[in-house]
């Protein structure tokens, strides 16, 4: 078998010899990027560092509590392996194919971050591949800038190679409950009380409509009076609306929207009827399937005005009510995912005036999936990002940016991020945050 330290070794080869062609290098993964498919980004066409071996769970340690794995492990793959010592991570992405080493790169949280923050948060040391062929060892008191900087840095400042991170004692099935509200104050009240009381093991919402409003509340149990399965026929969002309660096994609970990517499949003509989940579901339905697809006709789209507005935006709690009210009527998509996230500190690479103005620890993810973009005078991914910014809110990198160096950098901390650029990427091999996702590249 070809251990970790031979994998390393290889990909530090390849950096090494990357460094010669003074050019950016892109990241070869085992699975498909979760990044929205962009027809315009030319970075494929860049030198490749091939990480795709990097997908095995190397130890579970169950007297202490931790997992150590590969950066390229899935989240699908690291719950069955956990799950078979009674074991989860602290957060766990809702699409199957996220990769830890992706996960803390970006961002990616979900019902469990209202206590526990986003999956970087649970994590205790990083191996890190520098851009001159380095190989660090990064902890909270080991490399701690270093450590604290890789989150959010979308790959910039090096090549995650293993993770170690902490796990929580589970039980194997969930019971859900969905509380029905008619108008947003009730439902924001219910949600922060819910978050204040910390009584449910996962929380989260779903807003249906500018009158449907569902706070949606998870308990870990050991037994189940029935059990509900959303890989295939059924659609779970829309079980929101119909349910008050439900039962699921614990992994079905973590990817309970996967299958319909949470609910990109109405973007696809008959994809959430009957028979055509009969006939095509295996090869179209899940977030991996989907991605697939997306890449494969990218270049079609070009045709559009614009592509779908896919994108989270994180909304200080105190300035929610006023974001949604802007949106019920400026923006008008539904439905809205809506994540309580709970951030354990300020992160360093968020500037710290931007951060000050936050004024407090907890965000709402908004996520906003499938929002049709095709008006002639308003571009909605636009419009979204600016209101964002307007409100002291964070905006995820994975889609269309429209950021002036300026205004990014009043987000981003500058100073901090190009102090950590010149200390593990010298030679620019992972290319500058800005430039990386700059509006050019759309």
């Amino acid at each position: 078998m070809t251990t970790h330290q031979d994998k390393l070794s290889s990909i530090v080869e390849q950096v090494k010899k990357l460094i010669s062609l003074k050019q950016p290098i892109k990241i070869s993964k085992a699975v498909d990027s979760h990044f929205v498919p962009n027809p315009y980004d030319t970075r494929s066409k860049l030198p490749k560092v091939d990480l795709s071996q990097m997908t095995e769970v190397l130890q579970i340690d169950q007297a202490n509590l931790t997992c150590t794995a590969e950066s390229g492990v899935t989240f699908s793959d690291l719950v069955r392996e956990t799950l078979k010592h009674g074991l989860i991570p602290y957060t766990v992405p809702e699409l199957k194919g996220i990769t830890i080493g992706g996960a803390v790169s970006g961002c990616s949280i979900e019902s469990m971050s209202y206590k526990y923050g986003g999956f970087h948060d649970s994590c205790i040391e990083y191996e890190v591949i520098t851009g001159t062929g380095d190989v660090l060892t990064c902890t909270p008191e080991n490399n701690h800038d270093l450590f604290n900087m890789i989150h959010g840095s979308y790959g910039t400042l090096g090549l995650l190679t293993k993770l170690k991170f902490k796990l929580l004692p589970a039980k194997p099935f969930v019971k859900m409950e969905y509380r029905k509200h008619s108008d947003f104050s009730s439902f924001w009240r219910d949600l922060k009380e819910r978050c204040t009381a910390d009584d449910y093991d996962f929380v989260d919402g779903i807003i249906h409509s500018p009158k449907e409003f569902i706070v949606c509340l998870g308990k870990m149990v050991e037994k189940a009076p029935y059990l509900s399965s959303y890989e295939w026929m059924k659609i779970f969002y829309k079980s929101t609306q119909k349910k008050a309660e439900d039962f699921m096994t614990i992994d079905q609970y973590f990817f309970r929207y996967d299958t319909e990517c949470h609910w990109l499949t109405k973007t696809v003509p008959l994809m959430e009827t009957k028979p055509a989940r009969l006939l095509l579901g295996k090869t179209l339905l899940g977030s991996t399937n989907l991605i697939k697809w997306s890449n494969r006709v990218k270049q079609i789209m070009k045709l559009k005005r614009r592509p779908e507005v896919v994108v989270d935006v994180f909304i200080p709690s105190n300035k929610f009510e006023e974001f949604f009210r802007w949106y019920e009527t400026d923006f008008d998509f539904f439905p809205l995912w809506i994540v309580p996230y709970k951030a354990p500190k300020m992160y360093p690479w968020i500037d710290e005036k931007y951060a000050n103005a936050m004024d407090g620890e907890m965000f709402i993810d908004c996520a906003v999936y499938g929002k049709p973009n095709s008006d002639p005078k308003i571009d909605y991914s636009e419009l979204l990002e600016k209101k964002t910014i307007e409100l002291n809110g964070i905006k995820t990198l994975i889609s269309r940016n429209h950021f002036d160096p300026e205004t990014f950098w009043r987000v981003y901390s500058r100073n901090n991020y190009e102090k950590a650029k010149s200390q593990t990427d010298p030679h620019n091999l992972f290319m500058n945050l800005y430039d990386k996702f700059a509006p050019k590249n759309y």
